[in-house]
């Protein structure tokens, strides 16, 4: 069932996110600073009642089934957001990024995921449109995305990184210290790159990366590109400051890895049993379509997306109080 909404309504969504997210920039570089817990909460709790009241006119103007859709989509979407706000908290770690200019940096990494996501998004409504194949391929990524997210850690990708900025360092002039959040300086008569530099490849080759796991994952949610697109804009919305609230406690947070993997995987089942169901391949089912694959609805998608992260949460949460009341028998009190 395709989703058919009026033109003034899309056209109004996309203003109204562009100027949000234009607003959120202007007051990220206007007033750099550390924004305090409470800041940051109400913040994202504007955010989040922002994209249910979204969810609410998709069911006045469309109907259950596409506001669901997109309920289910943005979560996911965040949920794999968090994970990308785990590599970014690294990469601030790694290159000592001052914290006061933090913000202005995320909002380039924030800028460069939603540019990665709209290509991905028209590239892969392309496909979808002209290949109904495509889902197998999909579905396939993303449970060997789920298998990668559950059984390794960010090791590999900081030895790429390391080598990265290596080769960098050997042929472009950069400086050893941050001069705020600028991009170049002049030392001696002579322009040179900041370390900004480099945190800003690494935060776009992340983005990159990210962007290739969260598309597929939406698409097995909903195939309405206007839904996969506002669903990635909301997600992503706020980032900056769930940035600041949670810091640390993402790394803590340990069993959160193993809810985004079974989310990834669990949708990719979904992909793959609804590539049977479109079948055209000849060589399965003679180019039939599978009738007895199932077609998983949108609620038990949501249902098993929600219940993942919380599962995953409160079993970190738990694993905390746990590890917080051990105390070595060794150590003085």
């Amino acid at each position: 069932m395709n989703l058919e909404i009026p033109l003034w309504f899309e056209i109004g969504t996309y203003i109204a996110l562009g100027v949000i997210l234009a607003a959120d920039i202007f007051l990220a570089y206007r007033r750099p600073h550390v924004p305090s817990t409470r800041e940051s909460a109400l913040w994202i709790t504007f955010y989040v009642v922002l994209a249910l009241v979204f969810a609410g006119l998709m069911l006045l103007i469309g109907d259950a089934e596409h506001a669901g859709q997109f309920v289910a989509g943005w979560l996911t979407e965040y949920s794999l957001s968090i994970d990308n706000l785990f590599v970014f908290l690294i990469i601030m770690a790694r290159f000592s990024v001052p914290r006061r200019y933090q913000q202005e940096i995320l909002m380039v990494g924030i800028i460069l995921a939603l540019i990665f996501r709209g290509i991905f998004i028209v590239l892969g409504a392309a496909l979808i449109s002209n290949f109904s194949w495509i889902f197998y391929l999909f579905g396939l990524f993303l449970i060997y995305t789920a298998a990668n997210q559950a059984f390794t850690g960010h090791d590999d990708e900081e030895a790429n990184e390391n080598r990265l900025i290596r080769m960098l360092r050997r042929r472009i002039p950069i400086t050893d210290g941050f001069e705020g959040a600028k991009l170049k300086t002049t030392i001696d008569g002579k322009r040179f790159f900041t370390p900004v530099l480099i945190v800003f490849i690494a935060l776009g080759t992340t983005d990159l990366v990210f962007a290739l796991d969260s598309i597929p994952a939406i698409f097995g949610i909903t195939q309405e590109p206007f839904l996969v697109f506002t669903a990635n804009v909301f997600a992503l919305m706020g980032l900056r400051q769930l940035y600041f609230l949670l810091g640390d406690l993402v790394d803590k947070l340990v069993y959160l890895k193993y809810g985004i993997a079974f989310i990834l995987a669990f949708i990719g089942v979904k992909l793959f049993f609804h590539a049977l169901h479109e079948n055209e391949l000849p060589f399965i089912n003679g180019g039939h379509h599978v009738d007895w694959a199932p077609e998983i609805s949108t609620v038990v998608s949501l249902a098993v997306i929600v219940g993942s992260m919380a599962l995953a949460v409160i079993a970190s949460v738990i694993k905390l109080r746990i590890d917080g009341r051990k105390v070595p028998s060794d150590t003085p009190e």
